[in-house]
């Protein structure tokens, strides 16, 4: 069996699927792409994934995109490893909600807020030329215009929608986390891993006005007991070559 993960650091996209890798104990060859090296704009990686992003799972030859699906796939390829899926069906549509709320109402705006923080300090610093060059090779149309934000700033409006919509999320989890001990349930499945790594895991560190013990105590208990499973743990020390110096993710929300 072949298997390889192409991902970036362990955070958001690329560690949304590396938890699930571990935690099924999966062996898998990891392919590091530097991000901030463009990597996933170079010819070898489109041939891979034409849409330019992390991460590309590839088995034996076939490549499945997006994590959600790869996710779901390690799932039906790998029944005998430990199960991060409900085996009933109204588990698995518990899941699967708390999967499309995350995709749909939390990724992007969370993502804004890292964008506006770390990959804007990455584009200003570009020379005019060549970022107008490196934005001509992004594949995806919306890819582009969010460098070009990014450079340029995003708006204080977009900025403020964005903290309401990460407040809407982290009061819904807080709540449900007051009637299960994990997002779907009493099983920690791909849901928990996906809120993890597009907000819990920096939810205090990124978002110091919402992340409280105040606000979300049963939350920052919830991201402790991700950080303690083994699995999580090992996805956590993967690769990481991110400057430290734009790992700007403290001071305030405005």
């Amino acid at each position: 069996m072949s298997l390889k993960l192409y991902h970036a650091e362990p955070v958001a996209n690329s560690l949304k699927s590396l938890i699930p890798l571990k935690e099924k104990g999966i062996e898998f060859e990891s392919v590091y792409v530097d991000l901030h090296k463009f990597e996933q704009h170079e010819p070898w990686f489109l041939k891979l994934n034409p849409e330019g992003q992390v991460p590309v799972l590839e088995h034996d030859g076939a490549i499945i995109t997006h994590t959600t699906v790869i996710n779901e796939y390690l799932e039906d390829a790998f029944p005998d490893t430990p199960p991060l899926r409900p085996a009933d069906p109204l588990g698995k549509a518990r899941m699967r909600y708390w999967n499309k709320f995350i995709d749909e109402h939390v990724m992007n705006f969370v993502s804004m807020w890292g964008w506006h923080r770390m990959i804007g300090v990455i584009a200003r610093g570009i020379e005019s030329g060549e970022f107008e060059r490196l934005v001509a090779r992004i594949p995806l149309h919306e890819q582009r215009e969010k460098w070009r934000t990014a450079r340029s700033g995003f708006s204080e409006a977009d900025l403020a929608n964005a903290t309401r919509k990460i407040e809407v999320a982290v009061d819904k989890v807080e709540a449900q986390l007051g009637t299960t001990p994990w997002l779907a349930g009493d099983m920690f499945t791909l849901a928990d891993a996906n809120f993890f790594s597009h907000c819990g895991m920096m939810l205090a560190r990124m978002f110091p006005e919402i992340g409280t013990p105040q606000r979300c105590p049963r939350l920052l208990d919830w991201a402790e007991r991700m950080r303690a499973r083994p699995g999580v743990a090992a996805a956590l020390t993967m690769p990481d070559r991110t400057n430290p110096a734009l790992r700007t993710f403290t001071g305030h929300v405005r």
